[in-house]
Formats: structure tokens, sequence, C-alpha cells
């Protein structure tokens, strides 16, 4: 009986998860269409593309440096038992623009930029500024929530595209500098093995990664209950699905991207 018991609540835990997905896909296409729908909401988006992807820049900026700078001497260490270490530059390049670049930003972000949407919106809704709008006649989706998901969409490859710069800059600088090989090789060997697709890879996962923390976290900030308790309930489940998420469509997403490109003859 009681592994029976712990079957069904295992079902209906996945029945649930379903359920919340459809859900959030309903919630999805009901808020972005209203994007291409007057009024325009176009200084909405500007507002928060300003907020989530300028105010990001710092923080970005200081974890791809040391991301770069701590990836690099692993994989020195590693080639070096190997006497290859002229793999180092590419290896390392792959790895950020394919993998490490848009899963970290869109962690780093969705932990920031989501958490607050999550915040901010569950606070409107606990204090019914929410409904205050609907009486006024406003589309509460158009007004609040296709604008964070466009901007997150939108700033995320942008933000990965910093994240790839300056985590570059910090391989080549412990690379050439602090370890000391050769700057012509480290990038020769960039220029040989790194094409545009890879850099395309990683900003496509991250615009779909910015989708992603940008619809669970306004959904879960949108349809908050509860008082001040349901509102930190909801950021703290909006920021960890996205972040779960983010690494579970992260395989999903290069699997695919992958075979795309081997169906189009550039694998």
């Amino acid at each position: 009986m009681q592994k029976i018991n712990k079957i069904n609540s295992m079902v209906g835990a996945v029945r649930n998860f379903i359920n919340e997905i459809g859900m959030m896909m309903l919630f999805f296409s009901s808020s972005v269409r209203l994007l291409f729908v007057k009024p325009s909401r176009f200084s909405e988006i500007v507002k928060h593309m300003e907020f989530i992807g300028n105010k990001s820049v710092g923080i970005i900026t200081l974890t791809s440096l040391f991301t770069g700078l701590a990836l690099s001497f692993q994989v020195y260490l590693g080639f070096k038992i190997v006497n290859a270490v002229n793999m180092v530059g590419p290896t390392v390049a792959l790895g950020i623009t394919r993998e490490l670049g848009p899963v970290l930003t869109g962690l780093i972000v969705a932990a920031r930029a989501g958490g607050a949407m999550a915040a901010r919106l569950g606070t409107m809704r606990v204090n019914e500024q929410i409904d205050a709008l609907d009486v006024m006649g406003v589309n509460t989706k158009q007004y609040l929530i296709a604008p964070r998901i466009a901007a997150a969409i939108v700033c995320m490859p942008m933000l990965t595209a910093v994240f790839d710069f300056v985590a570059m800059i910090g391989s080549y600088f412990l690379v050439v500098h602090l370890v000391e090989l050769d700057e012509a090789i480290f990038l020769q060997k960039i220029r040989e093995t790194l094409e545009m697709r890879h850099i395309i890879e990683g900003l496509i996962k991250s615009a779909v990664f910015g989708l992603i923390f940008g619809l669970i976290c306004t959904y879960r900030g949108f349809f908050t209950t509860g008082g001040a308790k349901g509102v930190g309930e909801a950021t703290n489940r909006g920021v960890v699905m996205s972040m779960v998420m983010i690494i579970v469509l992260d395989y999903f997403l290069s699997n695919m991207i992958r075979m795309y490109f081997i169906l189009q003859g550039n694998g």
C-alpha cells in the first residue's frame, strides 16, 4: 500500500507539472501576441531592457572574466599532461561560446532579473495593483508581461556576447601572460577551430533561455497568492525552476542545433 501511495504521488506530481507547463504556454501565447496590438508598449520594452541588460553588464563582466581564467587554467593543467597545451585556446573558446557563455549568463540573469520580475509582479498582485489596472481597462498582460518577456529575449544574446568576449580576454591573459604560451599559436588555433556557427549556437541558446526565465518568473509573479509569504515563495520557485529548466534545455538545444547543422552539411 505504501508503494502504491508513492507511485500515486509521483504520478500526481508529474501530472501537475505537465498541467503547469500547459498553463504557462497558454499564458505565453496570450501575452506575447499582444506585443503586436495597439497601444504600443515599446517604451516599456526599452525600460525593461535597461533593467535586464544594462544593469546586468557589471556582474556578467566580473563573472565571465574569472570564468575564463579558471577554465583556461584547468584546461591547461589537463592538456599539459598529454603535451597538448597548444589546444587550450580553441578548447576554451568552444566551451565558452557553445556552453558556458549562454548557460552561466542565463543562470546569473535569471537569478538577478528574473527574481526581481517575480517579486515585483507578486507584490503588485497581493497589493491588488494588478486588479486596479484591470478595473481601469488596462490589459495587464500587454502592459506588465509581454514587455518583460520581449526584453529578456532581446537582452540575453547581447549579454552572452559580452560574457564570451570578456571570458576570452581572461583566457588570453592567463595563457599568454601567466603560463607564457606562444601568443601567435594561441590566436591561430582559435581562428582555425572556432567558427561563426559555434557563436550563433550560443546566441540562439541564450535567446531561448531569456524566453524561459522571462516566462516562468512573470507567470509565477502574476499568479501570486498568499500575501508577503506568497511573494517570497513565488520568487523562489520562479528562480529555481528557471535555473533547472535552463540546464535541462541546454542539453536538448545542443543536440537540436547540432542536428540542424549536420542536415545543412556543416556538422
